[in-house]
């Protein structure tokens, strides 16, 4: 039982702190469950897909193998289901209906995703990877989460093609981060594994900048949002 609190905690912790930085109108739990809960059923999919796209083996230490495992089957596949599931479930939900609430609806898919893959290596590996993991994939998770939720909720408000401009940053910014945090690691590379840190703390800092900067905005009326078009 303690092995899997310590699984769960990491992302139960930073849901709070999503979910507590909505200062206008707090998003129905009912609709944060299903977010959260279609995150962690989504592994199952991802798993199957990444399976069959995982064509090369890691061990031989190419950066070319390390690539393509970490931008196409880790990052394109997992960032591809997470952006599908925020736009078949909320993206057109009447309850985003300010800008901050992207951020919050996406952490809570890709912390339901999280929590069900860290279950998994936590329950096989135990406390060492719980603590390892806690510090490096959940936050990660987390922050490309927060990353994908801030341009679908800039694209909310913004006229059509500028709004289309920034729902094709959603899907692909988170991409292009969660593949640079798993090439970091793929590669094996003492050079790369130096930048992990600063890679850690660069997500962090985008990141928090993107929760300040959205949810000190004050709130959007979908109503009037929809009138003005």
């Amino acid at each position: 039982m303690l092995l899997l609190i310590s699984a769960i905690a990491p992302s139960m912790a930073l849901l709070y702190y999503i979910y507590l930085r909505d200062k206008y109108e707090r998003e129905p739990r009912r609709l944060l469950t299903k977010a959260f809960l279609s995150g962690s059923i989504a592994v199952v999919p991802i798993v199957l897909v990444e399976l069959r796209l995982n064509l090369f083996d890691l061990e031989t230490d190419s950066l070319l193998t390390a690539g393509y495992t970490a931008f196409i089957v880790a990052g394109l596949v997992e960032e591809g289901f997470k952006f599908l599931i925020f736009w078949l479930f909320i993206w057109r939900n009447r309850n985003f209906n300010e800008s901050y609430d992207g951020i919050v609806y996406s952490a809570f898919i890709s912390l339901g995703f999280a929590t069900t893959e860290n279950i998994g290596y936590v329950m096989l590996s135990g406390y060492h990877a719980a603590f390892i993991r806690a510090l490096t994939a959940v936050p990660a998770h987390a922050l490309f989460g927060v990353v994908m939720g801030y341009y679908f909720g800039v694209a909310k408000f913004k006229e059509d093609n500028m709004g289309k401009r920034y729902i094709l940053y959603a899907l692909m910014i988170p991409i292009l981060l969660h593949g640079i945090y798993d090439f970091i690691l793929f590669s094996k590379s003492p050079v790369l594994l130096m930048a992990f840190i600063p890679y850690m703390l660069y997500l962090w800092r985008r990141g928090l900048i993107y929760v300040d900067r959205l949810s000190d905005q004050p709130a959007h009326s979908f109503r009037n949002y929809k009138n003005k078009r």
